[in-house]
């Protein structure tokens, strides 16, 4: 954990497509209409539908489990703030920057944000995860 430093970050891009909101529909049984039935998503806030919130936290995952704090990372807690929607074709940027290390308890402490292609914060958060002991 020592080699581990306040300040170091990693991150992961993808572009969400219509099939990831279907595919995690079917994951997760969320078959909100504002994900999947553009007619019903034409008539609140958004005038279309939008991704799942969920999995641009599981982008944040991605990093965490195989980049940083180190490959084989646990989560221990996640705090979540969604900010802005998520649309099909919006590519999602999960940044995780290290701020805070607990040699003592063996837990990392992350400040988590996804942005999307327009540099917009859609979500923001915190992380603890418990690195890999080696």
């Amino acid at each position: 954990m020592r080699e581990i430093k306040v300040g170091a970050a990693a991150q992961f891009a993808k572009t969400v497509s219509e099939v990831d909101v279907y595919l995690y529909a079917g994951l997760s049984d969320d078959f909100n209409p504002a994900h999947i039935n553009e007619a019903h998503a034409r008539k609140p806030v958004f005038k279309t539908r939008i991704a799942h919130g969920m999995p641009a936290a599981g982008f944040i995952s991605a990093v965490l489990g195989t980049q940083l704090p180190a490959p084989g990372s646990i989560y221990i807690r996640q705090e979540l703030n969604f900010l802005a929607p998520v649309h099909m074709g919006d590519t999602i940027t999960a940044r995780v920057e290290v701020v805070e290390v607990d040699n003592g308890k063996k837990r990392v402490r992350m400040r988590t944000t996804c942005v999307n292609q327009n540099s917009e914060t859609v979500l923001d958060g915190e992380a603890v995860v418990s690195p890999p002991r080696r």
